[in-house]
């Protein structure tokens, strides 16, 4: 009898492990401040063919909104599944807060996606900018193995630094080691060198290796690979940039700065660089070439992308791997007269999206259902068949990855003093003033002319469906 419940048992730990390698592994792809500036998102003068390969055999998302128009809090969103709206006034600091608040014992924090699919048997890995330092990790240099971005969240989180030293100086860093300070800041910059010049080069080639490793283990993994990329300054390998000399990219739609009380700003992070006395809301030909270095940073970042799905291919492991690309927020290139991120107009908030499931039909039907990025936590349980956490504030695009035609639902996003919600129809806009911003995307104007005067029945629909999906938080403001 002992040795039949031994035998028993010994069963039922080896269906279990077999159900654990049959489950399918997670890949996802993070690119900084990529716009939907690719290929197969309609800006055909981008040379965009790994990202845009991806999206001919996964679902593409052409309305996707982060939940915040900033790295930190757009991942915290992306990676907890929550809004955060805790925290709406620690800008880029809002994971470390989390973390912070994970040491009071008395304290009951819900776990992040990473955390969720490691203690459901996954390894999990990070490679390069996932959360919002590189390696997530913080201290002076952002490399203090003691204060984690994500407690619980890694098995490895990885940084390679290079000749950049510390994650803090490859974030921002130029060509071969050099980094960004108070006087040595250029805008922009190529060099005639191969694509380990600039940080990325040594990401991907560090989240290949970790792939390759992964690919090899008994256990399903949950791999994500930041790339800095086409993040400010632009710097870039020449031959990227050789590609757009005569390229023919069109201008900015509603290049004016609005009127009235908006989200606008004076492009203070992109104006603190070096801009050689130039101004790109003035000048036409530094606005194009700017343009220009801003597709080539977005073409190399899109030839790792390419480097990645090549050894997954080479691995095997691409017949069980569900792939993310995510991009943490869009940018602006002019759009309301702003050059960055950092509004709360759809330059800022829409970025691309693209699912794919090896399972999957209708591959490469592009899906225009309003999502945000809270709901990639949701799905990626549902497809891998984990429970979905109670606390997940998304929704599921199982069906969306299904079926292109599914329905989507209404966006939110929020800075520190103001919150959004997009319909198909309408944005709106609430300060913390009182002052309200209603645009309709169905007339030429688009985000160009407030009409919320004129439509007080549409305002007040729309607060109350932003309160009911964001709770009373949705109008609780920050002192900062």
């Amino acid at each position: 009898m002992r040795k039949e419940i031994i035998t028993f048992f010994t069963l039922m730990c080896m269906v279990g492990n077999v159900i654990i390698a049959q489950q399918k592994n997670v890949l996802i792809i993070c690119v900084d401040d990529l716009r939907p500036e690719l290929n197969s998102f309609g800006a055909n003068y981008v040379h965009s063919p790994n990202i845009d390969s991806l999206a001919s055999v996964g679902r593409g998302f052409s309305r996707h909104y982060v939940n915040s128009p900033s790295c930190g809090p757009s991942r915290y969103a992306f990676l907890t599944g929550q809004y955060g709206l805790e925290y709406r006034g620690e800008y880029n600091q809002s994971l470390f807060k989390r973390a912070e608040a994970t040491q009071d014992k008395s304290a009951s924090i819900a776990a992040s996606m990473p955390e969720w699919f490691r203690n459901n048997g996954y390894t999990t890995v990070s490679v390069g900018k996932v959360s919002h330092h590189p390696g997530g990790r913080g201290g002076e240099n952002w490399d203090d193995e003691n204060i984690p971005e994500m407690p619980n969240a890694w098995d490895k989180h990885l940084m390679p630094v290079a000749e950049w030293e510390n994650p803090k100086g490859a974030m921002h860093g130029l060509s071969f080691g050099k980094v960004r300070t108070s006087t040595d800041r250029d805008v922009l910059e190529t060099v005639d060198a191969n694509d380990k010049s600039y940080p990325d080069g040594h990401i991907a080639e560090e989240g290949v290796r970790q792939l390759e490793e992964l690919a090899k283990g008994d256990k399903p993994f949950f791999l994500a690979i930041g790339l800095i990329k086409p993040h400010l300054p632009f710097g870039v390998p020449k031959r990227y940039l050789d590609r757009y000399e005569n390229a023919d990219i069109p201008p900015a739609l509603h290049p004016e700065k609005p009127e009235g009380i908006t989200t606008w700003h004076g492009s203070g992070e992109f104006m603190s660089y070096n801009r050689w006395d130039k101004d790109p809301r003035e000048d036409k030909d530094f606005a194009l070439k700017l343009k220009k270095y801003y597709a080539a940073c977005v073409s190399y970042a899109d030839k790792h992308v390419g480097d990645i799905m090549k050894k997954l291919k080479e691995t095997g492991a691409d017949k069980n791997t569900i792939i993310v690309l995510w991009g943490d927020h869009g940018w602006h290139l002019g759009e309301h007269a702003i050059w960055g991120k950092h509004s709360l107009f759809e330059e800022s908030l829409k970025s691309p999206l693209i699912i794919y499931d090896p399972s999957m039909g209708n591959k490469g039907q592009m899906t225009d259902a309003i999502v945000e990025s809270v709901d990639v936590f949701p799905t990626l349980c549902e497809m891998t068949t984990l429970q979905i956490p109670d606390f997940a504030q998304g929704t599921s695009l199982k069906a969306i990855v299904e079926n292109a035609d599914a329905e989507g639902h209404d966006a939110v996003a929020f800075k520190s003093h103001a919150t959004t919600i997009r319909t198909d129809q309408y944005r709106f806009v609430q300060h913390k003033s009182g002052d309200v911003e209603l645009y309709d995307h169905r007339t030429p104007e688009g985000e160009q002319l407030n009409i919320s005067k004129g439509n007080p029945e549409v305002v007040k629909q729309l607060k109350d469906k932003m309160l009911a999906k964001m709770g009373n938080k949705a109008f609780v403001f920050s002192n900062r």
